[in-house]
């Protein structure tokens, strides 16, 4: 993790949604629409990581697709060092393509299992640059040492290694044109527990040697702990809190919030939370409840709660978005 608190902002995004059309009936008209990311906003500084996390079906891996431009969005900005990459010419293609990455949750489907690790990894160099091919086969060895993988898997395919092994080729891969940023969407979450550590380890110490910026997205916030600079928790497709990690995890102010980190595990007793279950199941993006989202789930909810939706209010670099809170005297 980078320290370096003189950054420049890196990527910005403003208000971003991401609307999907369901439609039905025999003529198949749009009928409703799942409203997946609705109006998310942050900046990224370089160097740094910033943490997006929420349950399963919050919006993260959709905000990870608009990110990469694997999707447009309904509607928003998004900007590198100031310039839009939604616009619509090569130049900000190519931009797009060499400067944001993404790794990929799961290892074993990502990565092709009917081509060798080396084309793999070269494939990117083939598509986006004019390298020679014993300059591309020289760049992917570089790159594979760089990531702990021996020179003689180069000629191997994918089912031969370990997951753990195959998300260092995913993140090889992803680090092939020398992006600036790269999205990882749950990286770990589908390794082994005594994995994980090696492969955060790993994304740290290259976060170091190469000045990479990372949106980390997960559902675990005891992985999240471990290397972010900053978190944006989500909820049904909206931020509900979002700022430093030590605020965040610190002085939680969402009852979501409060929720998910009171379930992650503590060694240290004094740093053990009292639980707070959550009751029912996270709503349907379709069929969103009127108000708050998280209203039908919240010990904390009154009537305002179940008729009106909060916004997103900046209380000194702790942005949260709750009634409670806008009613309490926010306790720094």
């Amino acid at each position: 993790m980078n320290n370096n608190t003189d950054n420049p902002v890196l990527l910005e995004a403003k208000n971003l949604k991401q609307y999907y059309p369901v439609k039905s009936g025999l003529l198949k008209k749009q009928t409703k629409q799942v409203k997946a990311v609705d109006g998310v906003s942050f900046s990224l500084e370089k160097g740094k990581t910033l943490a997006v996390v929420g349950e399963s079906g919050c919006g993260k891996s959709s905000l990870a697709r608009m990110l990469t431009m694997i999707e447009r969005p309904t509607s928003g900005e998004l900007f590198f060092k100031g310039q839009s990459l939604l616009e619509a010419d090569p130049k900000t293609d190519k931009l797009r393509r060499q400067k944001i990455q993404i790794v990929f949750q799961n290892p074993y489907a990502s990565l092709n299992p009917r081509k060798k690790i080396g084309t793999i990894l070269e494939e990117p160099l083939l598509i986006n640059t004019e390298l020679s091919k014993s300059d591309r086969k020289a760049k992917v060895l570089a790159m594979m040492s760089k990531v702990g993988l021996k020179e003689e898997f180069y000629d191997r395919y994918p089912h031969m290694f370990s997951g753990g092994q195959r998300q260092r080729i995913a993140i090889a891969r992803g680090l092939m044109l020398d992006p600036e940023i790269v999205v990882a969407d749950e990286p770990v979450s589908a390794l082994d527990v005594s994995v994980r550590a090696q492969v955060l380890n790993l994304m740290m110490d290259l976060q170091d040697e190469l000045g990479l910026s990372y949106v980390f997205i997960s559902h675990d916030l005891s992985v999240v702990e471990h290397i972010a600079d900053d978190v944006m928790v989500m909820y049904l497709g909206r931020c509900v809190e979002q700022g430093s990690k030590n605020t965040v995890y610190d002085n939680p102010q969402h009852p979501y919030t409060q929720a998910l980190l009171s379930a992650t595990p503590r060694l240290n007793p004094d740093l053990r939370r009292e639980r707070i279950k959550l009751t029912g199941e996270l709503p349907s993006p379709l069929n969103p409840p009127k108000g708050c989202a998280f209203n039908a789930r919240c010990r904390l909810a009154f009537e305002q709660c179940t008729q009106q939706q909060p916004q997103l209010i900046d209380y000194d670099q702790h942005k949260i978005s709750c009634f409670f809170v806008e009613n309490q005297t926010y306790q720094p």
